[in-house]
């Protein structure tokens, strides 16, 4: 953000705030609004409300720690993963805390998203995780071929991609799923699947989400 006014740069730099996007937030318990919102109390923008709420382990799955490696296993298989140690994460009985390691900006951007992790990881060894895709077009389709998926989306060859490791698809009418233990995996196939032939916004054609809405355009009018 540029400060044009000369009397709020000296008003920065003297009282020692942050300028952050559209607000400055100042050492006391009140900020400056310069455009959308002000923030009134600055402890609440260090709070997580994802992160300081406690995770509560499923009967059946089990949670432990290898080093910075945090395993979860529960009755649909097993997801690993790499934490930081920036953030402390506490493993109880039947329950799981967070909290960062210090007072460091860095740490408390990790909190909500470790947070997150792990109930993704809990979520999804107990819950798989699922992404519905749809095709359209004349002459459009996807059909699962072993451990490929082929689709037919109006060039002069078949695109063929591989399905990885822990996905399971199906395809039946131009409706894809795509189902997974992994939050992240599932989602990053999904989105590689439908940039192949993102919707067009004139006839719709192309592989579009599950309730994904099109902006259609007007077409040119004949005289």
């Amino acid at each position: 953000m540029c400060l044009q006014n000369t009397f709020l740069k000296r008003f920065v730099r003297e009282n020692r705030c942050w300028v952050l996007n559209v607000v400055v937030i100042f050492n006391s318990h009140w900020a400056l609004p310069i455009g959308r919102q002000a923030v009134k109390n600055k402890q609440h923008w260090h709070m997580s409300r994802i992160g300081k709420q406690p995770i509560v382990i499923p009967e059946k799955t089990s949670v432990t720690r290898e080093g910075d490696m945090i395993v979860v296993k529960g009755p649909l298989g097993e997801l690993k993963r790499e934490f930081l140690p920036d953030v402390a994460i506490t493993i109880g009985d039947g329950v799981i805390t967070l909290a960062p390691a210090d007072e460091k900006p860095f740490s408390k951007i990790l909190w909500g998203t470790y947070a997150s992790h792990l109930r993704n990881m809990i979520t999804g060894v107990n819950v798989p995780f699922k992404k519905a895709l749809f095709i359209e077009g004349v002459g459009f389709r996807a059909e699962v071929s072993g451990k490929k998926l082929v689709l037919s989306i109006g060039f002069s060859h078949k695109v063929e991609m591989p399905i990885p490791e822990g996905i399971a698809m199906t395809s039946e009418k131009g409706a894809m799923t795509i189902t997974g233990i992994d939050k992240e995996l599932v989602g990053q196939f999904a989105a590689k699947v439908r940039a192949k032939k993102k919707p067009e916004p004139y006839k719709g054609k192309g592989i579009r989400y599950e309730g994904e809405v099109i902006r259609r355009k007007q077409g040119k009018k004949t005289a």
